[in-house]
């Protein structure tokens, strides 16, 4: 049986001459996904994925910067930009009520009582106290909508489905 793996980031660039990457992280947790000692697994395109060990990793801006072993100059790690980073999930902290994985959130289906489906959600971005989630679908091309209370009034992981009460001029 293999192991299903998890999109957790994106290598966008080298950082320095000692074989630091610039990642930008879309995962939950990323604390614990790149801490020291975590396995990740690097994806290019027409490769076998490759297993790597963090080093390091330290929160610089909106990236993370993340060193793995064995990988000490800028020439070993250039070759890696552009390339995406997964996780497999023996990373995964308890959640509290409210609480989700990434994983379990992205292709629900958005439904609002007076608009209707609205979508599914494409993508969480994270901005300062709350998520916001990427809907796309036929009838909206895209709808950002922030996870609080007053918006998203119950999420049903079994039934793949989120109701939210979308505010006036939230939706052109």
């Amino acid at each position: 049986m293999t192991e299903e793996l998890y999109r957790v980031g994106t290598i966008v660039n080298t950082h320095g001459i000692k074989g630091e990457l610039r990642i930008i992280p879309i995962t939950d947790f990323p604390e614990e996904r790149f801490k020291k000692g975590a396995n990740l697994f690097l994806r290019q395109s027409g490769k076998k994925d490759k297993k790597l060990i963090v080093e390091s990793s330290r929160k610089h801006k909106n990236f993370i910067l993340i060193k793995f072993e064995g990988y000490d100059n800028i020439n070993d790690v250039e070759q890696y930009v552009k390339s995406e980073l997964f996780s497999g999930n023996e990373t995964k902290p308890k959640l509290n009520d409210g609480e989700f994985f990434y994983s379990q959130i992205i292709g629900l289906t958005v439904v609002d009582p007076n608009l209707g489906e609205i979508g599914k959600i494409k993508e969480i971005i994270e901005l300062g106290p709350n998520d916001v989630w990427v809907v796309k679908g036929p009838k909206y091309k895209e709808v950002l909508i922030p996870y609080i209370a007053d918006v998203v009034k119950k999420v049903d992981l079994d039934a793949k489905k989120v109701d939210v009460e979308i505010p006036d001029g939230l939706i052109d």
